[in-house]
């Protein structure tokens, strides 16, 4: 079933380029950013996610890998592209991969790639965003300041997870 059908055409109208929904698989040997649940007050009645929202999960996704190249601070400074490739839906759950792209004197640009996971029963994933920003590493003046060459960006220490398997019984990763 398409999303134009579940949606009555007096309520929405949707591009044709949203209509062909296209089943992926989340990026294999990379790990997400950011990962969070759209619940109903990020959504308006009808159970769509406000673009809004995404656009500042993106932010947040993308901030967390610029800061940790820059080792510190970053603001951004531009929205290079942004495009909203499906519909995000309450109950999903997204996920934000980020890379940096390009590491200049004081700036670096970010690409994150937004993907939706719904259906607990039956999960289904889409790729529902992508996005370009760019971040400028600032001093405690909030000024631009220098930051290294694009290499190896430092990873934050794996945390404990526990997990509940299907016999109910928590287990640490």
């Amino acid at each position: 079933m398409s999303y134009a059908t579940l949606r009555s055409p007096a309520v929405m109208s949707i591009s044709p380029a949203m209509d062909d929904r296209k089943i992926v698989s989340l990026p294999e040997g990379k790990e997400p950013v950011l990962r969070v649940m759209s619940m109903p007050a990020d959504a308006n009645p009808h159970g769509d996610i406000f673009g809004g929202w995404i656009m500042a999960q993106v932010g947040t996704a993308g901030s967390v890998l610029a800061a940790r190249h820059a080792r510190g601070r970053v603001a951004a400074v531009a929205v290079n592209s942004f495009v909203f490739k499906q519909p995000v839906f309450i109950g999903d759950v997204i996920s934000f991969y980020a890379e940096v792209w390009r590491v200049g004197n004081t700036s670096i640009t970010v690409n994150v790639e937004v993907y939706a996971q719904r259906n607990p029963a039956d999960i289904e994933t889409v790729k529902v965003t992508e996005a370009t920003l760019t971040y400028v590493a600032i001093d405690s003046d909030r000024k631009p300041r220098p930051v290294g060459p694009l290499g190896r960006v430092p990873q934050y220490p794996k945390q404990s997870v526990f997990r509940f398997g299907d016999d109910g019984v928590q287990g640490r990763e």
